[in-house]
This record gives C-alpha cells, sequence and structure tokens, in this order.
C-alpha cells in the first residue's frame, strides 16, 4: 500500500551505478557479454539511466578494462535509456567520444586522503585535471555529471567539515557538471548530516534540483540518508542493484545502497520510479547467481526468497549467456 506525503517530490530518478560502481568491486571479472545482459535486463525493468562502464586504465580497474568492448553491445537499447560513463581525464574522454557516450562522469574527493589514495593527486590538482575534461565534453554536446566522494567521513581524516564539500561542489558546478552527486563512501552519514550539508549547499547556491545522493550502508543508515535528502528536495538518487559495490580504494566501504530497496521505500511512499520491482529483482538474482552469492538486498531476498544457504550453494554453478 502507498501512502504518499506533502514534504516528498512526487516523482525520482533512480541513478543506477551497478553495472560500473557495482562490478568494479568485484575480485572476478565478469565478461563483457554478461554486463551487456545486465544492463539490458535492467532497462527492461524500467530503469531509465545505467551507468554502463568506466573509461580507466585497465591496470587500475582491471573488472572494467572491457569498455570498449562492452559499449557496442548496448547500441539496441532506445534512445531514451541514458547510458554515462565515468572518464578520469582527457584520454578515457577521448574513448568515450570514439563510441558515441553522450553522458560522462568525472569523479573527485573532498577530501586530501581519498584524492591521493583515487587519483595520486591533491583535491586542488585532481579539479584542474577535470576542468578541461568537463569543457571539452560540454563542447562536444556531452552532459558532464561530478562525483564527489567522501562527502561525510574519510577512513583517514575522519569527519569531513561540510564547508570543505561545499567548496569542492562549488569548483565542479563552476567548471559546468550539470549534476552533482554526493557520495556517503565508507557510509558514515546519519539524516541530520545529510540535512545539514544538503542547506549548506543551498545557502552556496547550488539548488537541490543539480544534486543527487549516493549513499553506501556500512551503519544501515542508507534509507534514512535517502529520505532526508528527499525532504531537503533532491529527486535524483544513485542505487545499485542487488547492493553491488563498494570502493575498491576505501576498504571500509561496503555496498551500495541497494536499487530494489530504495524502490520499494519510494513506492510505499506513492513516489513514481517506473521500475518494475519484480522484474529488477529477478534481474539481481540472476547477477548474483554469476557471482556465486546470493544479493544482500534484504528486498530482494523477502521477494525471491533466496538467501539461504542452500541458494549460496546453488549460486556456485550459474547459467551462461545463452542458457539464461
Amino acid at each position: 500500500m502507498a501512502f504518499p506525503r506533502e514534504d516528498l517530490p512526487p516523482q525520482v530518478r533512480i541513478h543506477e551505478v551497478g553495472p560500473r560502481d557495482g562490478l568494479q568491486n568485484e575480485k572476478a571479472v565478469v565478461p563483457a557479454e554478461v554486463k551487456a545482459e545486465f544492463i539490458h535486463r535492467l532497462a527492461a525493468a524500467g530503469l531509465g539511466t545505467i551507468e554502463a562502464t568506466s573509461f580507466v586504465h585497465p591496470k587500475w580497474v582491471p573488472q572494467l578494462a572491457d569498455a570498449e568492448r562492452l559499449y557496442p553491445l548496448l547500441a539496441d537499447l532506445p534512445q531514451e535509456v541514458r547510458l554515462p560513463v565515468l572518464v578520469p581525464n582527457e584520454r578515457g574522454l577521448d574513448r568515450a567520444l570514439e563510441l558515441g557516450a553522450r553522458e560522462v562522469a568525472v569523479f573527485a574527493s573532498a577530501t586530501e586522503s581519498f584524492a591521493r589514495a583515487n587519483l595520486n593527486r591533491t583535491v586542488d590538482e585532481a579539479l584542474a585535471m577535470f576542468e578541461p575534461v568537463v569543457c571539452r565534453a560540454r563542447d562536444e554536446g556531452l552532459t558532464v555529471r561530478g562525483y564527489l566522494s567522501m562527502c561525510f567521513g574519510d577512513p583517514w581524516e575522519g569527519p569531513v567539515p561540510v564547508a570543505q564539500v561545499v567548496r569542492v561542489c562549488r569548483a565542479l558546478d563552476a567548471m559546468g557538471c550539470a549534476e552533482l552527486s554526493l557520495g556517503d563512501t565508507i557510509g558514515v552519514a546519519t539524516p541530520g548530516h545529510v540535512t545539514r550539508l544538503l542547506s549548506a549547499l543551498h545557502e552556496a547556491g547550488l539548488l537541490a534540483s543539480g544534486l543527487a545522493v549516493h549513499f553506501h550502508d556500512t551503519y544501515g543508515q542508507a534509507l534514512a540518508n535517502t529520505l532526508a535528502a528527499l525532504q531537503a528536495g533532491v529527486t535524483t538518487v544513485d542505487a545499485s542493484a542487488g547492493g553491488l559495490g563498494g570502493c575498491p580504494y576505501a576498504q571500509s566501504a561496503t555496498g551500495n545502497l541497494a536499487t530494489e530497496d530504495l524502490v520499494w521505500m519510494l513506492h510505499g511512499l506513492g513516489i513514481e520510479t517506473g521500475v518494475d520491482l519484480g522484474r529488477l529483482s529477478a534481474t539481481s538474482v540472476w547477477m548474483a547467481e554469476w557471482l556465486g552469492r546470493p544479493s544482500p538486498s534484504r528486498t530482494v531476498r523477502a521477494l525471491t526468497g533466496t538467501g539461504s544457504a542452500d541458494h549460496e550453494s546453488a549460486g556456485s554453478t550459474a547459467p551462461s549467456p545463452k542458457e539464461s
């Protein structure tokens, strides 16, 4: 049953990150054909924005080294399905442009420690590297998203000052990012912190309409934090089908907010998503079988009856693409 609330938006756009942010943290490399099938199934479940891959150097993220092979396998998807890709630098942008990508994203950090770990640069050096990438992408007619990691806490530096996050957000906005995704990379945020940060960004001239939130569920706060963001006017939420993902450069970062858990909450609040929850859950079960373990999403487990010891054993014999 749905019980709408007047203080929440009537519709939310889910930015699905499973194929990129989810699979990049897997130990095993998933074949490009399986990734393509995953994305097709997500689109068929009603997800209109699906982050497909990342054009990073294969040395750093070998799980996504097949970007050139994967992207052409998505050419038959409807034009209205958005397939953003991550580009860390101008070479990554070159590769994305060669394949006809229409949306790209850059990945910054709010803290010096994570900027060093993830990009081998200071925060300001990373921003300087991104500026020509964003400018050129916009000149080519592409939409650019700016990711910002460690917006709430950092495993090396501890709590992150709100003003520090606002400074980097303003820099990304000034260089032309159409949307900023605020990342709780290690999952330490709480609703009050979310509200305070969004209020500070509003005071700095960054409206909720240009913001997205990206929560990890390390401490079980992802849905509560999402609700706080919705109350503050945010209408774009990042999530990962089946709760896949973490962060290869921050060991304390556990899985992303599961798309199914998010959809269950949103639909219960009468908020439209366009997502068929049954088809989405089936897709996550299918991918979990490929990965050899049950989905960590509570909603997936509740709707499909998966997650038992018997299912974990069965997951080791995943079907091939032709059989599925």
